[in-house]
């Protein structure tokens, strides 16, 4: 079984989990990735030229860290300011010829703050979204190799 890893192993900081969930994916991408008792969605590729109502990994992501940093931005400013987060994804080929990347962006828009205060919830926000620490290396990712799925 070999591992790779972007952070410590140990999971140094990080306390016993509140929420798991399995994904999983084995037509690549193009076919059906699903939750494990959950939800079942078609995917395919975002270069497909007939994707139909299918969905991707950059979509998937952006959704996602849309969500978590809305959440992330609503505890910073508090129960009473409105919140708009949009995050976008994009896939970009290497120039190295090594397949692709993600590059990502997020706004975010605080209802009745200044610049100056918008700019600091946007950074406490970030600060404190898990799907931003992770998409910045601050977070446990490890991929390991099985030789069975039990």
């Amino acid at each position: 079984m070999a591992e790779i890893e972007s952070a410590s192993s140990a999971h140094a900081g990080l306390g016993a989990p509140v929420f798991t969930t399995t994904a999983e994916n084995r037509t690549g991408s193009t076919g059906t990735s699903w939750i494990e008792g959950g939800i079942l969605v078609d995917v395919h590729a975002p270069t497909s030229l007939n994707r139909g109502d299918a969905t991707n990994p950059e979509e998937l992501l952006a959704l996602s860290w849309a969500t978590c940093l809305n959440a992330a931005a609503r505890v910073v400013a508090g129960p009473e300011v409105e919140v708009v987060a949009r995050a976008t994804v994009a896939l970009h080929p290497r120039l190295d010829g090594e397949g692709f990347e993600f590059s990502a962006h997020a706004h975010l828009f605080f209802e009745g703050k200044s610049a100056a205060e918008s700019d600091a919830l946007a950074q406490a926000a970030h600060a404190r979204c898990p799907v931003s620490r992770m998409l910045g290396g601050r977070s446990p990712v490890t991929v390991t190799s099985v030789t069975d799925l039990t």
